[in-house]
């Protein structure tokens, strides 16, 4: 019986995970603007930088499923569980989520995404730094 190559379950995975991100990074830069943050463009600056790494990722992911006849669609959603259908060639998997899982995964993927922008940032301040 053919299956879904195992290679594969990353980007799949990613194709789930990074839209959820980006719509926290959203929603999160909307609270900080309508917040009462004394200097507000430092965490913009920060989300937005995230915001373009994870778009960088998610537009990557899109590519690598595509090339390689994959795609992901959302099933069934209760309290408990999201279940999600991985489609390769005339196959389907169906896998079940932990709501939880997916929000810590994201939690993970906020944090990674934050520092990577973070050093990005602190790597353009260092090298504005030495041509002063």
């Amino acid at each position: 019986m053919a299956h879904i190559p195992t290679e594969a379950v990353p980007n799949l995975e990613s194709a789930i995970y990074l839209p959820m991100l980006l719509i926290v990074l959203e929603k999160d830069q909307a609270q900080i603007e309508a917040g009462q943050f004394k200097l507000k463009r430092p965490y913009i600056y920060l989300i937005d930088e995230a915001r373009k790494l994870a778009e960088h990722d998610l537009r990557k992911t899109k590519a690598y499923l595509k090339s390689h006849q994959l795609r992901v669609v959302q099933g069934k959603r209760d309290e408990m569980f999201t279940e999600y259908q991985f489609h390769y060639r005339r196959i389907m998997d169906v896998r079940r989520y932990s709501n939880i899982r997916l929000r810590n995964h994201v939690e993970d993927l906020l944090k990674m995404y934050l520092k990577k922008a973070s050093s990005i940032n602190s790597d353009q301040t260092n090298q504005d730094q030495k041509v002063q």
